[in-house]
């Protein structure tokens, strides 16, 4: 079976522990290779969001880059992804993936799997949205983006916030195809 490669840019966000999460539910996903990318407010906002330090999530990932390094092997498309999820992302980190601005390796990376037709996936986290955050997300939606905002499901009774947070994971999983069993699905 071959390996599947995926890239997780946490950007900087509120909702820093959604990448997190994922991150350790692909680490335990046999032929799984992960690629992280943290921007410099993600860092912050896992040290005031979550029980992490950084060093601590780059330790979850298979490869870790720096976000400012343009000329990582992520950055180019002769370097085959078959995925990339950008959890959460900023709306500054949509913003610039829609006009095509790659200021930092996240954005560069998404721009690399849009020109090369990959799948890629979006987990905004803003609230209220505005015209120009809506206009940015239905223009990559209709270039083939997945949008996957974190909205709870309450069909499955959560209990606690990790209940909720398996639950983004799980369809973030099912976006990647990559079969789970992470949180309670629909079942009348």
């Amino acid at each position: 079976m071959s390996v599947k490669k995926i890239i997780v840019g946490i950007s900087g966000a509120s909702g820093s522990i959604y990448g997190i999460d994922l991150l350790k539910k692909l680490k335990q996903v046999a032929n799984i290779e992960t690629h992280l990318v943290m921007s410099d407010w993600a860092k912050e906002n896992i040290k005031k969001e979550t029980n992490y330090q950084p060093a601590e999530v780059a330790e979850m990932a298979d490869f870790v880059y720096d976000n400012h390094n343009l000329g990582a092997r992520i950055a180019s498309g002769s370097f085959l992804i078959d995925a990339m999820v950008i959890v959460p992302a900023s709306m500054k980190t949509i913003a610039g993936v829609s006009i095509g601005f790659d200021e930092d390796l996240i954005m560069r990376s998404a721009g690399v799997m849009l020109k090369e037709q990959r799948k890629l996936i979006l987990v905004p986290r803003e609230t209220p949205l505005s015209a120009i955050h809506l206009e940015n997300l239905s223009k990559l939606a209709k270039l083939g983006v997945q949008i996957i905002p974190p909205i709870p499901s309450f069909y499955d009774h959560p209990q606690t916030i990790q209940d909720i947070i398996n639950h983004q994971t799980m369809k973030t999983m099912d976006a990647l195809r990559i079969k789970n069993k992470i949180g309670r699905r629909w079942n009348v």
